[in-house]
C-alpha cells in the first residue's frame, strides 16, 4: 500500500509540480494551517443573525474535527509522513512535526463543507472548492499520504453532518 501511495506522491511531482502551482497549493494551504479560514468563515457567520445557526453547526463540526482528528486519531495512529522517505525532496513548506493519519486540514475543510450543505447553506459549493484545492495541496506538497487525505475528507464528512445535526437539535432563539 505504501509503495502505492508513494507512487501517487512522485506521479503528482512529475506532471504537476510547477512554480505557479507551487505558489498557488502553498497559499490554499497555509490558508487551511490550524483550520484558521474555516474558523473566520464560522465566526463571521455567527456575528450575522441571518447565518448564525449555520455559523454554529460549522463551529460545531471544527470543535467535533479538532477532537476526533487531532486529540484522538493523530496521536494513536502516530502514522509517518510520506517526505520522511524522500529526504532528497525539497519541501515548500515547514516540516509538520505532528502524526500524518488523518490529514488535518482536509478533515476541516471537509467538516465546514458538510456542515454548511447539511445546514441549507449555498455556500457549501465555493466551500468544496476550496476544500478539494486544499486536500489537493497536501499532496502536492508532500506532507500527507493520499489515504491521509481520504480519512481526512471521510472524517470531516461524518464530523461536518454530525456538527450540524446537534446544532439542528437544539431550540431556535426566539427573535426579539
Amino acid at each position: 500500500m505504501q509503495t502505492a501511495e508513494l507512487a501517487v506522491l512522485d506521479w503528482i511531482q512529475v506532471h504537476f509540480r510547477c512554480e505557479a502551482l507551487d505558489t498557488a497549493l502553498t497559499f490554499i494551504s497555509w490558508l487551511g494551517n490550524h483550520g484558521e479560514v474555516w474558523i473566520v468563515l464560522a465566526a463571521v457567520m455567527l456575528l450575522v443573525r441571518r447565518y448564525r445557526r449555520c455559523g454554529a453547526a460549522v463551529s460545531c463540526a471544527l470543535i467535533l474535527d479538532l477532537v476526533s482528528c487531532n486529540i484522538l486519531l493523530k496521536p494513536i495512529i502516530n502514522r509517518s509522513r510520506p517526505f520522511l522517505l524522500r529526504p532528497e525532496l525539497t519541501l515548500l513548506v515547514a516540516p509538520p512535526g505532528d502524526a500524518s493519519f488523518p490529514s488535518g486540514h482536509t478533515a476541516a475543510a471537509f467538516a465546514a463543507v458538510f456542515a454548511l450543505k447539511a445546514s441549507g447553506s449555498p455556500l457549501w459549493k465555493p466551500a468544496l472548492v476550496l476544500a478539494v484545492l486544499m486536500a489537493f495541496s497536501r499532496l502536492y506538497l508532500y506532507v500527507h499520504w493520499p489515504s491521509d487525505v481520504l480519512g481526512g475528507a471521510l472524517l470531516g464528512a461524518a464530523v461536518g453532518w454530525a456538527g450540524a445535526k446537534i446544532v439542528e437539535g437544539l431550540p431556535k432563539a426566539k427573535a426579539s
